[in-house]
């Protein structure tokens, strides 16, 4: 087992995870896996920029996470950051921080690059489960973007659209800074309108009817199984696998969509920093549902990070192998 970590920096949440893995047998155990919410995609969509306190919101999580890789004696870390830094003019400012804190640069990566590892990630350990039939649909919605993955053992085509519960609440949800509590049915029907528009532009490359599972990965994914489940707290290892019906989906989201803040703060496996973005999230889960026919979503806390975690332990055995 080799000791690997990795940070996944997204639109919305920043995460670690500390892991000793085995890439051969796929095995991979958990020391230390966190995330925390910085929003450093705030306002992107309308400015272009990172906002210098979304910037202080991150460097402040990677100095914590710094101490925490020191601590476990990680042989190395790769850091991973997606959407959000993508599209940044001053993605520089970023790069800098990241490099001063963790000794690391943050790697900028493609779309593609997101769908290998966020596929791996997730399907790694399903390999020899006769109760789900390949190929695989892994759907990875996030802030800023949503990935669309189908393969079997690989990934044989992917997609990367703009469709995030971030993106989609900043942009059809928010006037004067504030969030619509709960939208209008208009509200909806302009981020629905959004949802098919992209699923159209996905199925240009991936062929996501041909999919016989669906794998759901992210945090507006995780809330949903949670809020199914009925959890009294967040419970990763219960979420973990579950799966979730077509219809509790829909009602689970017709439910997030007519509720206002206080009622969604009120659920009791729900992150604060969830709150006002879960009702877009589900929205586009439905939709990818509805668009597919699937019958259920099998939920999945490894994803991208996972992947990520894989093919360091891969880069340093080879190394040494290479020595």
């Amino acid at each position: 087992m080799t000791r690997v970590a990795a940070i996944d920096c997204g639109t919305n949440s920043i995460r670690l995870l500390v892991a000793d893995a085995d890439p051969a047998t796929g095995e991979l155990v958990d020391l230390d896996r966190r995330m925390t919410i910085v929003r450093l995609g705030q306002g992107v969509d309308r400015t272009g920029r990172l906002a210098p306190d979304a910037l202080e919101r991150t460097f402040a999580a990677c100095r914590e996470y710094a101490t925490i890789v020191k601590d476990h004696g990680a042989e190395r870390l790769r850091f991973v950051a997606t959407s959000a830094s993508r599209d940044a003019e001053n993605r520089d400012d970023f790069v800098r921080g990241v490099l001063d804190i963790l000794g690391v640069e943050p790697e900028v990566i493609s779309g593609d690059q997101e769908a290998e590892f966020s596929f791996t990630g997730a399907t790694k350990e399903l390999t020899g489960r006769d109760d789900l039939a390949k190929p695989y649909l892994v759907v990875d919605i996030g802030g800023g973007s949503t990935e669309f993955v189908v393969g079997e053992d690989h990934v044989r085509a992917a997609r990367s659209v703009d469709i995030g519960c971030v993106r989609m609440t900043e942009r059809h949800l928010v006037h004067d800074g504030v969030v619509s509590d709960p939208p209008t049915p208009e509200q909806v029907e302009a981020i629905r309108a959004d949802i098919e528009a992209a699923l159209d532009l996905a199925e240009e490359s991936v062929p996501l009817r041909e999919a016989r599972t669906l794998v759901g990965l992210a945090g507006s994914v995780t809330t949903i199984a949670a809020i199914a489940l009925d959890l009294p707290e967040y419970d990763s290892e219960a979420i973990h696998h579950s799966r979730v019906s077509y219809d509790r989906v829909r009602e689970i989201t017709e439910r997030l969509l007519s509720a206002t803040h206080a009622e969604r703060a009120a659920i009791p496996s729900m992150h604060p920093g969830r709150v006002d973005v879960i009702g877009a999230g589900a929205l586009v889960l439905l939709s990818v549902m509805e668009r597919i026919g699937a019958d259920e979503v099998v939920v999945s806390e490894h994803d991208i990070l996972d992947g990520i975690a894989y093919k360091v332990a891969e880069e340093v055995e080879k190394g040494k192998q290479g020595h």
